[in-house]
């Protein structure tokens, strides 16, 4: 299983996003997703990252993609798997999941 190079990114602030009034917050929402991950598969070889928008981001990329946030093109929290949107706002699992599999993750 060749999973090395997936980079999972969550993009996110700590004020909610304007129409994600119930959802959880970015932050939760990243930890929540590394746990979920790390429980559904086996020995999963992957990078999850956090990037607040609100914060300085030096990375080029990055800061490319919070300015496309800031500017209303997305929602937060966005996570992106190796640069792909996957989901945005209010983040469901099963998109993710199905992303994963399709790059060779298996179930535990």
């Amino acid at each position: 299983m060749e999973n090395h190079s997936i980079a999972i990114e969550v993009y996110g602030a700590s004020t909610q996003c304007a129409s994600c009034v119930n959802a959880p917050s970015s932050k939760d929402t990243y930890e929540w997703l590394q746990a979920a991950i790390d429980r559904k598969y086996k020995q999963p070889l992957y990078t999850i990252s956090y990037i607040d928008i609100e914060k300085p981001i030096e990375n080029a990329r990055h800061k490319e993609w919070a300015e496309r946030i800031l500017n209303d093109e997305f929602f937060y929290p966005l996570v992106l798997i190796n640069n792909e949107v996957i989901g945005e706002g209010y983040i469901q699992l099963k998109p993710i999941y199905k992303e994963l599999e399709r790059l060779g993750f298996q179930q535990a």
